[in-house]
């Protein structure tokens, strides 16, 4: 009989596992709250307590061809970046060609999560939930679990930091409340925060209300989603030719050459943006718009707020801004798993102890799984699909994990680098960089790309994956899960990627360039270099 698998959560991680337990022979049950998938790309016009939810303009910030689930390449016709309203449906697509749906129960909220009394013998769980429609409470048996959360469901909401907010008579919220700008119209706005949300929300009011200010603590790097060319930039940052080019040299180099790059694009100095940290000491903002909203005075970037007045704000430098109509906090969020009893994990100001981000490294056997805990500089769904590939297969019994002690000394190095490298805050617990990161699972049960034989048996193929972008197709090209349409998916992904701008036919004007007999012999030794390496 397949062990049944409790998963908790339908968004962007909920579904790969799905998949994957449909992939393992195990059969699924997901449970999601909701009344649809897609979890945090699932637009709601309202904000719900313990839902996360998009914004009504929110353009997702990694390009289709690096987001995609690794089997299932987004259709051509699908923009580079996606609105939600694409994502979404992207969603469904996959959904509906795998048969998802008829495995989720809508609705249903989960209580309580707990290992059975022979959990030593059996891995076996608990797991309490409750029907909202006829408000019945259950408690099912299931052979593992794998929590799909994600980490944008509780705000971190810090009003208490900030003197004198209780006497403001302006209004307060926090970002995940933020729906549009329609209520912003012609006001005098202030948003703590520049992450991600904070720009987004900051750039997009800037065209609404009277004056916008961004208070921010630190400062930010700004990334474009737009790279050279025209190309987005995350399938030029994320090439294992440049990672391993870039390991060659000192990292003080490697970080010099970033900033200079992002720089010459804007002068984060110049605009009041540039972080005391170094380009990799934090998660950077991707925003292509938040410059031009401040060379035209929409925009204004001031330091962080020191106390609230009557109808103000106050900020570190002592400059004040009067009648201010609202203050966003985009403060970030916290994330929990309330539901899980507290012998198994506990999170403490955002930390949590997890081998490879996934396994509690205290239980025996490895049943239950935490998919989508991380936040990586590119995109999830592929990680939390290859989390989910790995975590299958732990519960089948086709793969096991090492020691106790092998795992907690291996969560111990990776905090100790991860604090090296970051500045403190909560929102640097669960960073991880895409391509080392995906390597690193796909490694664990054989499906990173073995370049020495590919390489011997199809060269072309070999010199698409390591010297161009390293999309998910490629962590199924060989090994369990290998999909027959990964190197035809490879092939033609330039394709995908240009079809969606080649709305006019044009001819292209003849470059000025290198020539092409020396890009060929600069690609030839960039092989031969690799081949030795390899060899």
């Amino acid at each position: 009989m397949a062990k049944r698998v409790a998963i908790i959560g339908a968004g962007a991680s909920g579904l790969a596992a799905i998949k994957c337990c449909l992939d393992e022979g195990l059969q699924p049950v997901c449970f999601d709250k909701g009344t649809d998938i897609g979890g945090l790309w699932n637009f709601k016009e309202e904000a719900l307590p313990g839902f996360a939810s998009v914004y009504r303009s929110t353009v997702i910030n990694t390009s289709k061809e690096m987001m995609c689930y690794s089997d299932f390449p987004i259709p051509k016709e699908y923009p580079n970046f996606m609105h939600h309203s694409w994502v979404i449906e992207y969603f469904r697509l996959y959904a509906e060609n795998f048969g998802l749906m008829k495995h989720i129960r809508f609705h249903h909220h989960i209580d309580h999560v707990q290992p059975r009394e022979d959990f030593r013998e059996t891995g076996q769980w608990d797991v309490t939930y409750t029907d909202e429609e006829n408000s019945k409470t259950t408690t099912g048996i299931f052979d593992a679990v794998m929590v799909c959360i994600g980490h944008h469901a509780y705000p971190h909401y810090p009003r208490d930091s900030f003197p004198g907010i209780d006497d403001f008579q302006g209004k307060t919220l926090h970002s995940h409340d933020y729906k549009d700008h329609v209520d912003f119209v012609n006001k005098r706005v202030v948003i703590i925060g520049i992450g991600n949300s904070g720009g987004d929300i900051a750039v997009e009011l800037s065209r609404h209300a009277k004056q916008v200010y961004l208070s921010t603590r630190r400062g930010s790097w700004v990334l474009n989603r737009v790279s050279d060319h025209g190309l987005p930039g995350d399938l030029l940052f994320s090439k294992r030719s440049q990672l391993a080019l870039f390991s060659l040299f000192p990292f003080s180099w490697m970080e010099k050459q970033a900033r200079d790059q992002l720089n010459r694009r804007f002068d984060h100095a110049l605009y009041g943006l540039q972080p005391e940290h170094h380009m990799f000491a934090q998660h950077p903002m991707v925003n292509d718009d938040m410059p031009n909203r401040i060379i035209t005075g929409a925009l204004i970037i001031k330091p962080n707020v020191k106390r609230f007045t009557k109808t103000g704000v106050v900020f570190d430098d002592d400059t004040s801004e009067e009648d201010i109509d609202v203050v966003v906090f985009a403060t970030g969020y916290r994330f929990d798993f309330p539901f899980i009893d507290e012998s198994v994990m506990k999170v403490e100001n955002n930390h949590t102890s997890l081998y490879m981000n996934i396994f509690p490294p205290s239980l025996d056997p490895p049943t239950l799984s935490i998919i989508g805990l991380v936040q990586p500089l590119g995109a999830i769904m592929p990680i939390s699909e290859m989390q989910s590939r790995w975590a299958t297969r732990v519960f089948k019994g086709v793969e096991k994990l090492p020691s106790q002690g092998v795992m907690l000394s291996n969560i111990r190095m990776k905090q100790m680098i991860m604090s090296y490298r970051y500045y403190k805050s909560p929102r640097h617990t669960i960073q991880v960089d895409y391509v080392p990161y995906m390597d690193e699972l796909a490694q664990q049960f054989g499906v990173r790309p073995n370049f020495k034989s590919l390489f011997l048996s199809d060269p072309a193929l070999a010199v698409r994956c390591y010297f161009g972008p390293c999309t998910p197709y490629q962590y199924r090209l060989m090994g369990p899960g290998a999909w027959k349409g990964a190197k035809e998916a490879i092939a033609t992904q330039w394709d995908r990627i240009e079809h969606p701008t080649k709305t006019r036919a044009v001819s292209r004007a003849k470059s000025g360039g290198i020539p092409r007999f020396l890009k060929l012999l600069i690609l030839f030794i960039l092989i031969v270099a690799v081949l030795i390496k390899l060899f």
